[in-house]
């Protein structure tokens, strides 16, 4: 490569780069130039979204708490302590899985003695009933006394009752040794664990928390008066705590009653969740949706600032930004309805970050705005 193809690669890229800064800088400049005019102007270009007359459907809202439909928090049935811990929290469990027992060996050392015991005593039995069925042949026969045949009539009846007596100690054994495992009721997992291996547990002391997700269920308490509105197969619509993603449910039960305090309706929402996406225990907040749709005065939601219930909107009024605080309601398809806001009002959509109370607009489209 000879010094002028040399002095070629060299130079092209520093006339590239040297070329660009100079095109950048000369755009940040415009930019620059561009923004000081609109300041010294007071003017900020901006985009308009009209309130628009726009169908919904008629809404109850609600409040509740995620819970699995299966859920169960298992408690300890007698007093003893605590062998073997089987699973830990998180873990998933059939339905009859063992989660832990309580004096494990004692008790098993108890049922092998109660089956000996019933061994013995049944053998005993057979015996006796034997001896009694030959007694009643040799009275028959008359080679025996009376007195000895009911000798062994009556040992015969004392060994079935001791046998039983056997069987019934055994069963109870074997009761005891299953009320010390604590079983998982259902398919599910393990939502919490309290307690240890070595731990002396009591009669109603909880042990573990048991949910089964893939159905949930919000129970919501409405006021009395949606008590004509609310019917089973309503859809619902709920966002979660701390969550920006919708969610769906259906309205599976209605209370035949209201609540003791007289002024609220419980219902039941079921919320399918096959993937075990949601899990139980989330603060949940919503409407139930009627089919019945009602016209009320709307902007696009992307236009509004949320405060809760409450949204913070820009109204343009003879080219001047006027700030206004509306009450609005839940997004169907797009659009908020709003309170507050006439129809044919028009709101800053596009620009409304670079916007305050005050500030003096340039509209460069009237629309629905986005």
């Amino acid at each position: 490569m000879n010094a002028k193809q040399i002095t070629l690669y060299v130079a092209l890229p520093l006339v590239v780069i040297v070329g660009a800064t100079a095109y950048h800088r000369s755009h940040r400049n415009a930019e620059l130039a561009r923004q000081a005019a609109v300041k010294a102007a007071g003017e900020v270009t901006v985009s308009l979204a009209t309130v628009e007359q726009r169908p919904f459907r008629l809404s109850l809202p609600f409040t509740g708490s995620l819970l699995a439909v299966n859920r169960a928090e298992l408690k300890a049935e007698v007093q003893g302590r605590v062998t073997r811990v089987a699973v830990s929290e998180g873990d998933r469990v059939g339905r009859g899985t063992l989660l832990s027992t309580q004096d494990e060996e004692d008790l098993q050392l108890a049922v092998q003695a109660a089956e000996a015991q019933l061994a013995q005593a049944k053998a005993q039995a057979d015996q006796a009933r034997r001896d009694h069925e030959r007694m009643q042949m040799l009275l028959e026969k008359r080679s025996v006394t009376r007195q000895a045949a009911q000798q062994a009539e009556t040992y015969f009846n004392a060994s079935v009752a001791s046998q039983r007596a056997a069987e019934s100690n055994l069963g109870l054994a074997r009761s005891r040794m299953h009320k010390a495992q604590i079983k998982a009721p259902f398919e599910g997992q393990v939502a919490k664990r309290a307690i240890q291996p070595g731990e002396m547990l009591n009669p109603g002391q909880p042990a573990f928390e048991v949910v089964d997700n893939r159905r949930l269920e919000i129970l919501a308490d409405l006021p009395a008066e949606a008590a004509a509105q609310v019917k089973v197969g309503m859809k619902a619509a709920f966002k979660l705590s701390g969550t920006t993603q919708a969610y769906e449910g259906r309205v599976a039960q209605v209370a035949p009653s209201l609540q003791a305090d007289g002024r609220t309706l419980r219902i039941r929402i079921e919320v399918p969740n096959p993937d075990n996406s949601l899990k139980s225990g989330f603060f949940a907040e919503g409407e139930i949706l009627s089919e019945t749709k009602q016209d009320r005065p709307a902007l696009p939601a992307s236009v509004l600032t949320l405060q809760g219930k409450e949204a913070e909107v820009f109204i343009a009024e003879n080219g001047t930004a006027r700030r206004r605080k509306v009450m609005v309601g839940a997004e169907q398809g797009g659009w908020r309805p709003v309170e507050g806001l006439a129809l044919g009002a028009q709101a800053v959509a596009l620009g409304r970050d670079q916007v305050t109370d005050g500030t003096r607009l340039k509209v460069t489209d009237t629309g629905k705005g986005k």
